[in-house]
């Protein structure tokens, strides 16, 4: 295959994978472009960093210091449904926790905690949460 051949491929799929849905994108987060710096990224943009699929939730250009994981109020780390993750302070009405979600807290290898209300923001050591386990 020539290069120009795999390239037009490449945006063949960037073109179909947006219209997967999250849990579908979720197992094949190869098929998503991969971030990179002085790109100008859209609200809902999906993109790969660190094995990890991304969604943007702020429109802005890429900067070498606002990378996905460093930066969660321009991007949210995306989850199959049944997947808990560790508690992250919330930064803004995008990721606040709902009654119900769970969460590892401080760390993945400790305990589980479930969200009592509904637009939790604390910590679950703080107010709002019930140890599960």
């Amino acid at each position: 295959m020539t290069y120009e051949k795999a390239m037009q491929l490449r945006q063949l799929i960037e073109e179909l994978v947006v219209n997967l849905t999250d849990e579908e994108a979720l197992t094949g987060i190869e098929l998503f472009p991969h971030w990179e710096v002085g790109v100008n990224y859209k609200v809902n943009d999906r993109i790969s960093y660190n094995d990890k699929l991304y969604k943007v939730v702020q429109a802005h250009t890429s900067q070498a210091d606002w990378t996905p994981a460093a930066t969660p109020a321009l991007f949210i780390e995306m989850f199959l449904p049944d997947t808990i993750p560790v508690w992250h302070q919330s930064t803004g009405a995008h990721d606040v926790y709902q009654k119900d979600d769970k969460v590892f807290y401080p760390t993945a290898n400790d305990s589980i905690y479930i969200s009592l209300i509904d637009n939790n923001v604390w910590a679950p050591d703080v107010y709002g949460w019930q140890l599960l386990r």
